[in-house]
């Protein structure tokens, strides 16, 4: 039955992501709400979901390495290439970070608290699960090819690290860093703002 849920949650996202945002927009609230019912159900504890401070700080040990790996090359060929400035944040820069952190969070809240969670009780190797979720992660994605392949592999290493330490929150603001560095440095002709379905074709029309 699980697995059954876990099919149907995920098929109700792409069809949201597909269609229903066009022709039913406000379905998400009751997707939200069967997800919570779920948690309900199941007799998640929200500690094993990741949504308190237990996991925190050993979370971070292992994120903070990796985004350091990752985003200070990216920094430094986004300097050299005049990509980006060196100006103090303005009030619209640090609002539109918190808007997106808050997205990454929920983001990470679906494939971590809730999907890569309930595929962890399907099966006992970790590495398959990550796996499941990488690739899940990067089909909702689908056409934009740069947030395919960096929610692909972005994904399963945050994955592999919310099996080891259940919290999202350092993996969400590693997300949000990413997020802005990828639309920093990436053509608005091949990224189209970061949209994906059919929102990354419509983008040339407007």
């Amino acid at each position: 039955m699980t697995g059954l849920e876990v099919g149907l949650a995920y098929a109700g996202i792409l069809l949201y992501i597909w269609r229903w945002q066009f022709t039913y927009p406000r379905l998400w609230m009751a997707m939200l709400a069967l997800l919570l019912i779920s948690h309900v159900a199941h007799r998640d504890r929200l500690a094993d979901l990741g949504l308190t401070h237990r996991g925190l700080r050993r979370s971070a040990q292992v994120v903070l390495p990796l985004a350091l790996a990752l985003f200070v090359p990216a920094l430094i060929y986004g300097f050299s290439n005049r990509a980006f400035l060196v100006i103090p944040p303005g009030r619209r820069i640090l609002t539109l970070f918190a808007l997106y952190a808050v997205w990454c969070v929920i983001q990470q809240y679906l494939m971590q608290s809730y999907f890569h969670h309930r595929l962890l009780s399907l099966t006992p190797n970790r590495h398959l699960s990550s796996a499941l979720v990488a690739l899940m992660f990067g089909a909702a994605h689908i056409p934009n090819p740069v947030l395919m392949i960096a929610t692909t592999s972005g994904g399963f290493l945050l994955a592999e690290v919310f099996a080891r330490h259940r919290n999202i929150f350092p993996l969400a603001l590693a997300q949000t860093v990413a997020g802005f560095l990828i639309a920093a440095l990436t053509p608005q002709w091949l990224i189209h703002n970061m949209r994906v379905g059919p929102g990354y074709f419509f983008f040339n029309l407007q």
